[in-house]
C-alpha cells in the first residue's frame, strides 16, 4: 500500500476535536418511540423559541426605556431586536430543535450501490495520495472509484494520484481541466461520472473509514426525492494555532448544530463541496456546479427549487484542514458569506417549492442584518460598557449566552454519543478553543462576513486563497 497509505491507516482515526480509536460498543436494540411529525416539531420548537423571545421582551422593557432615553423609542426598539431578540430566538429555536431531533435508524447498513468519489485538485502533490488512501481504507462493500479532475496543477498530483491508483489496485482515473476554477474542474469530471451516485471530496479532506458507508446507507434509506447528502466535517489539523483550536469547536458544535436542525426539517442548505453525497442525475438535471464562489450552496439550491430534498448524516465523518493563520481564516469566512448572498440571489426563499425549505431559507434573510448589527452596534456597545454605559451591551444581552451554552452541551452530549462512540472515537481536551470560541468567535466572524456581503454587492473580484 505504500508509506503514506500505512501511514493513513495508523492516523485515520486522529481527528478533531481529538479523537482516538476505542472499541466500538454493542449497539442497543432499537426501541419504538412515540412518532411526532417534522410538522409538529416545527410547531413545539417555534412555540418554545416564542415562549423564550415573550419572556425575553418582558424583561428588556426597563433596557428600552433607557437606550429610548438616548436614541429614540423606534432606534432603541430597532437595536434591541436586533441585538437581543433575534438572536435569542433563533438560539431557543435551534435548541429546541436540537432536543426533538431523532433521526430514524438507516434500512441498509451494508450498502452495495457503485459510488465514485470526485475530488477537484489544483497542486495537490503533497495531499493527494493521502486523501485517496483513506479512500481505500473504506469499509464499503460495493464498488468505490476515484476521479481525480485536475485543474490545471503544475506540480504532477496527477501522476502521483494515477501512480497510486496502480500501485493499490483501487480504480483512480484522472482527468484535466485547464480552466481555472473549481466549477469547471467538478463539472468535467462530472461529466465523466459512470455511476448513480457521487461524492465530491475536498483534495485536503481525510474519511472516517465508514464514512462512505454511513453516508451512502443514508441516501438510500430515504425517500426518492432526496438527492443529496452532505456529510459531517471535521478539523484534522487543530493543533496548529490558537485559530484552528477555535475552529475545531465550531465544526464539532457550531456548525454541525445548524446541520442538524436543517436536516431535521429535510433542508440542510449546504451540501458542502468538501464531502457530501449526490445522485448523479439530479445534479446534471441541475446544470451542475455553477461558476460561483459558493458553488455547493447555489447547487444546494437549485437542487432544492427542483423539489428536492436534502439531508444530513452526521455519523458520515471527513476530517479537513482549517485556515491556521488569521487572514487565511478571514478570506474563507468571507468567501461562505459572499456564497449565502449568491444563493439568495440565485433562489429567493418564496420561490422554494416546500415551505419548509421558504422557512429555513427565510432564516438566512435575517443573518447578514444580524451580522451587521453585531458588527457595527454590539461591539460599540461592549466597548461603552466598558465605559459603565450599558445602553446596548449589558445584564439583558448576557442572559443569550446560557442558552448558547446549552445549545453545545446538547449537541456535544449528542456528538459523544450518537456519533463518535459509534465511530470507535474520543473527543480530545481543546479547553482554550472552547473558551475562546464561545466568548470571541462571534466578535470576529460577523465582521469579517459583513466584509464578504460588501464585496458580493460591489461585485470585487473573487479570492480563493
Amino acid at each position: 500500500m505504500g508509506r503514506t497509505a500505512r501511514r493513513a491507516e495508523q492516523q485515520r482515526t486522529a481527528s478533531a476535536p481529538g479523537a482516538t480509536p476505542e472499541a466500538v460498543p454493542p449497539q442497543p436494540a432499537a426501541q419504538r418511540r412515540l412518532y411526532v411529525s417534522v410538522t409538529w416539531k416545527l410547531a413545539l420548537a417555534q412555540t418554545v423559541a416564542l415562549g423564550w423571545l415573550g419572556v425575553s421582551i418582558w424583561l428588556s422593557l426597563p433596557w428600552v426605556d433607557d437606550l429610548a432615553s438616548a436614541v429614540g423609542i423606534v432606534p432603541a426598539v430597532l437595536v434591541v431586536s436586533l441585538v437581543a431578540y433575534l438572536p435569542g430566538w433563533l438560539v431557543a429555536f435551534l435548541a429546541a430543535s436540537l432536543l426533538l431531533d431523532r433521526q430514524p435508524p438507516v434500512r441498509a447498513s451494508h450498502p452495495t450501490v457503485p459510488v465514485t468519489v470526485l475530488i477537484a485538485a489544483r497542486n495537490e502533490a503533497e495531499r493527494i495520495e493521502e486523501t485517496i488512501a483513506y479512500i481505500a481504507s473504506q469499509d464499503y462493500q460495493g464498488p468505490v472509484s476515484v476521479l481525480v479532475a485536475d485543474n490545471g496543477s503544475t506540480d504532477g498530483t496527477r501522476a502521483i494520484a494515477e501512480a497510486f491508483g496502480a500501485a493499490s489496485g483501487l480504480d483512480v482515473r484522472c482527468i484535466v481541466e485547464p480552466r481555472p476554477g473549481k466549477s469547471h474542474a467538478l463539472n468535467t469530471g462530472l461529466a465523466a461520472v459512470r455511476t448513480e451516485l457521487v461524492i465530491t471530496l475536498d483534495a485536503d479532506t481525510l474519511l472516517h473509514p465508514r464514512a462512505i458507508r454511513q453516508l451512502v446507507a443514508r441516501l438510500l434509506s430515504s425517500p426518492a426525492d432526496v438527492k443529496a447528502v452532505a456529510g459531517s466535517v471535521l478539523v484534522r489539523n487543530s493543533r496548529d494555532s490558537l485559530w484552528t483550536r477555535m475552529q475545531e469547536w465550531d465544526y464539532f458544535l457550531g456548525i454541525a448544530s445548524v446541520k442538524r436542525m436543517q436536516g431535521l426539517y429535510q433542508g440542510t442548505l449546504v451540501a458542502q463541496g468538501a464531502f457530501s453525497l449526490y445522485r448523479t442525475q439530479a445534479v446534471l438535471a441541475a446544470g451542475g456546479w455553477p461558476d460561483a464562489i459558493g458553488e455547493d450552496i447555489v447547487l444546494t439550491w437549485q437542487l432544492m427549487r427542483q423539489g428536492a430534498r436534502v439531508y444530513y448524516e452526521p455519523s458520515a465523518v471527513a476530517f479537513t484542514v482549517a485556515p491556521t493563520r488569521l487572514g487565511h481564516f478571514a478570506r474563507q469566512r468571507a468567501r461562505w458569506a459572499r456564497g449565502m448572498i449568491e444563493g439568495l440571489r440565485s433562489v429567493k426563499p418564496w420561490d422554494q417549492p416546500l415551505w419548509l425549505l421558504r422557512f429555513l431559507t427565510g432564516i438566512d434573510l435575517l443573518i447578514p442584518a444580524l451580522d451587521v448589527a453585531y458588527a457595527l452596534v454590539w461591539l460599540p456597545g461592549l466597548a461603552l460598557a466598558a465605559t459603565g454605559r450599558f445602553w446596548i451591551v449589558g445584564p439583558y444581552t448576557v442572559a443569550v449566552l446560557p442558552l448558547t451554552l446549552l445549545v453545545n452541551a446538547i449537541l456535544y452530549r449528542y456528538q459523544r454519543r450518537r456519533v463518535f462512540n459509534l465511530l470507535g472515537l474520543r473527543v480530545r481536551r481543546n479547553t482554550v478553543g472552547f473558551v475562546a470560541f464561545v466568548l470571541t468567535y462571534q466578535m470576529l466572524m460577523s465582521p469579517v462576513s459583513v466584509a464578504g456581503y460588501v464585496q458580493e454587492l460591489l461585485g470585487l473580484r473573487r479570492r480563493w486563497k
